[in-house]
């Protein structure tokens, strides 16, 4: 079990949003892990990087 870092979504925040987030339709290039893109725009936020 990897340790949730404070920037991070708990299981049920992401259950949460999980339905509202696009689906991958056999268009294009294929989508990355959802929670880890929404955690990454967590980290920019929460840190001010840049």
């Amino acid at each position: 079990m990897s340790r949730r870092r404070r920037y991070e979504l708990t299981d049920q925040q992401f259950e949460r949003i999980e339905d509202a987030l696009p689906e991958v339709d056999g268009r294009g290039r294929p989508y990355e892990d959802h929670r880890e893109i929404v955690n990454g725009i967590f980290w920019v936020l929460r840190s001010g990087a840049p």
